[in-house]
Formats: C-alpha cells, structure tokens, sequence
C-alpha cells in the first residue's frame, strides 16, 4: 500500500536525452544528500528522523498529547510557515469534516492554529471562542521572538494564566531550540512542559519533529504510523537506490526537465478537499527551498473540481508555462450513490445509481486528457488511502524530492536568505530598538509612494 508516481504525461514535453541527464544527475544529488556532502549539510537532520526519532521523546510526546487531550476543549497550536504548515496539512488530510474525532470513545479537543497572521479580527474571536472552555497551546518557535507567534502567544498566554490560575503552566507545552532562546528561557523560568526542535532541522522540514508530531498526538492521530509510513520511503531513497526504485529521484528529474523546457509554474492539483492543506505546506517547501539565485519553479495549489470553475480556463488555454502535478486518492472512506429523480429536470438521471466517487474520477481523467491536449503536461502522485500511513509516506516523498530537486538546480534548498527582507523593514517601520534611522527612511519613502 505505497504511494506511486507516474510521469507518462510528461513524456511528450520533454527532450528525452535531456531527461535521462537529469535522471542520472538525480541519482547523484539523492546521494550527496544522503551522505551529507551537497549546499545545507548543516541541515539534514531531517533525512533520517523516520527511522531513528527518540523512543523515550515518542513517549514523552504521546503521554503529553494524552493530558491537553484529557483536560482541554481547545488546543491551539501557534506557529507559522513551517512551525504549523505541516501539522495543520495533516490534521485536515486526516480529520472528518463535520466533526472533532473518528473515534466517538476518545474524543479529541478541538486543535485550532495562531501565529500564523497579524489579523487582529482573528485573534479577538478567538478569544471570544475561548468562552467557557478549558484552553490549552502548543507554541513551536526555535527562538521565540519571531513576531506573528510571539505575539498570539503572548495573547494566549495571558488568557491561560487569567482563567487557569495554578493550573496554567500545565496547559502550556513549547517546542523550541534545546539550550538558547527566549522561549526556552520562560519555559525553564515558569516551569512548561518542552519538547526540542534539532539544530540540523529547518522549519519546514519539521514535521517528523515534535513541532509537527505533538499536535497531532493532540488530534488523537497515529504519529507513529506517520513515522511508520515516512520511514519506508525512507529506505526506498538510500545513497545508493537505483532510480528506476526512487520515486523522489524520478519526481525531481521530471520537474527539473519540465521547467528547463519552460514550465515555470507548478500547480498542485487535489481533487479531495482534504487535501487542501498539503497544498499550502508544499507550497511553502519548494518555494523557500528552490526560488533563489534567480532560479526556481514558482509553486501553486488548487482545488479541483472547484477551481475548474474559476482557473481552469486559464490552465486550459492561458501561457503555456504551467505543468501539473496531481494528488489522487485510490479509495475513499464513504460511498454514497447519486439518486434517481422521476422527472429529471436537471438532465442526471445518466448519472443515476454512479458513487459520487466514480464522478470525481471521471472527471479527473477527463481533466488529464484535456490538459494534456491543451498543453499542459501532467505528473500524477497516487496515494492508496488517506490514513496516517499514507501520509507519511507523502510528505517524506515530497521533502526528499525538495531536496534533489533544489540540488539539481544548483541552489541551497536548506536556507531562506530572502525571507529576512521584510522581517527587517517591518521590525524599522515598527520602531523596534536599534532601527529607528532605518524606520525614518523607509517612512519617508512609504511617503513618496
């Protein structure tokens, strides 16, 4: 039960002589990733987290996930880009709908998220939902001074200690840098309960770290079947895989000789809304780990059939730059058949006895079709059932394939130097000690506008 990719869609668009290139530089990339000797090797602690994550931290996690479960209605979990995209990917992935927790004997509270904007609205109503229930939080910041957490957890914070008295700082877990910083500081000062971000791990490589694992053990998920699932694409990736067996070498490859023949922009396509989320998180992965040095393809999701209704006539005949990249799912949890109607003014009766699910594909493969037809080639990820395991599977696939496809663009795909620009600007114009010439200037150039 493995996730599969299949890149027959692409075979017309690229030059196959560049594309068996880029295969045996594939191969080459996946092992200096391996073997720590490629751009970011100070940062690759995530390749192995898998198959070697701490038993006494699982443990630890588990049983801290299981107190907020049992003595809280709310959880929220406060983080951005990497510290919450992951977690918040796989929850929703995951999650009914309509309601907290498959399992009706163990319910779960609910896990909502903060930190990840400076809307003010969102925050106000938040603790309007606050209201009458027993809150807890989760904040993930390796030094605890980025600005959007920082300030939902210093918000959140103070609700805790007004409405918890004593009982605050077991409601309060942070998940920070081991030894330094401002978070780990105030944790150690009023006593929370914290879990260790590595040092070799960069934010959006952590979901196989406490900042991803220890709000879904919250969710009332299976972390270990993630860990089960991430850690056998794992051992189909190793130094020295073919890459006829390496579905992360063969996706990079694919991608890199796709955007070489002028395919700049990826979509992301689902046709489960479900999946919505692994969007988002992708998003973020291959944006910040490839677009640099001028280089990189730009990375877009969307929601299919939905957005066939407000994009597709753009994917269909706009520039011919994109190229697709399909999320399926073989089997899905429901069925529920389309019902026959004695006068059919609505024209389905056609339709009449087919489960909603058979539409759905059908109009993925009609979909294919057309876009292929229309230019656009298509690379599909095909994913057996949405289950812990799965996804598991699917997210350590992308985060390898991240890494092979940012080497094989000759970039660093473990550091984010242009993410520091408006961090500086906002900390100027917000008169943060220490930038307060900078924050006359750029005041006077905001003036001139």
């Amino acid at each position: 039960m493995n996730i599969r990719l299949n890149i027959a869609g692409t075979q017309s668009f690229v030059d196959r002589a560049m594309l068996n290139e880029l295969s045996e530089k594939a191969v080459i990339a996946n092992r200096a990733l391996c073997e720590g000797t490629g751009k970011g090797s100070d940062f690759l602690g995530w390749l192995t987290l898998p198959s070697t994550l701490d038993k006494t931290e699982l443990l630890k996690l588990n049983e801290v996930g299981q107190r907020l479960r049992a003595n809280s209605d709310v959880v929220v979990a406060i983080g951005i880009g990497g510290s919450y995209l992951g977690a918040r990917a796989v929850k929703e992935a995951l999650s009914p709908f309509f309601k907290r927790s498959y399992n009706a004997d163990a319910p779960c509270p609910e896990l909502i998220f903060a930190g990840h904007h400076l809307d003010g609205d969102y925050l106000c109503e938040m603790l309007e939902h606050f209201d009458g229930k027993r809150v807890s939080c989760i904040v993930v910041s390796k030094s605890g001074t980025t600005t959007e957490p920082a300030v939902a957890f210093r918000i959140v914070k103070r609700y805790i200690e007004s409405h918890s008295g004593d009982d605050a700082k077991h409601r309060i877990v942070a998940v920070t840098d081991a030894e330094r910083g401002a978070l780990r500081s105030m944790a150690a000062r009023e006593g929370f309960d914290t879990f260790a971000i590595p040092d070799n791990v960069g934010g959006r490589f952590s979901l196989f770290t406490p900042a991803g694992l220890l709000p879904l053990a919250v969710a009332g998920l299976n972390v270990e079947e993630l860990l089960r699932g991430a850690a056998d694409v794992e051992k189909l990736s190793t130094p020295d895989a073919a890459f006829e067996q390496n579905i992360c070498a063969q996706y990079a490859a694919a991608r890199n000789a796709l955007y070489k023949s002028g395919k700049k922009i990826e979509i992301l396509a689902n046709y489960n809304p479900r999946l919505h989320f692994v969007a988002e998180w992708w998003k973020q992965l291959f944006g910040e780990s490839e677009g640099k040095e001028n280089k990189g393809i730009f990375p877009a999701g969307v929601d299919f059939t939905s957005d066939l209704h407000s994009l597709g006539q753009y994917i269909q005949e706009g520039e011919r730059t994109l190229f697709e990249t399909v999320l399926s799912v073989d089997k899905q949890r429901r069925t529920l058949e389309i019902p026959a109607d004695d006068k059919d003014l609505d024209s389905l009766n056609y339709l009449a006895g087919k489960r909603i699910d058979e539409v759905n594909r059908q109009a993925a493969e009609g979909t294919l079709l057309a876009h292929i037809d229309g230019g656009v080639p298509n690379i599909r990820v095909e994913i057996p059932e949405l289950n812990e395991y799965c996804i598991g599977q699917l997210v350590y696939f992308f985060e390898k394939s991240c890494g092979i496809s940012g080497y094989l663009l000759d970039v660093n795909p473990f550091d984010q130097p242009g993410v520091e620009a408006y961090k500086r600007n906002m900390f100027a114009l917000l008169g943060k000690p220490g930038f307060e010439a900078e924050g006359a200037k750029l005041k006077n150039r905001l003036a001139a506008l």
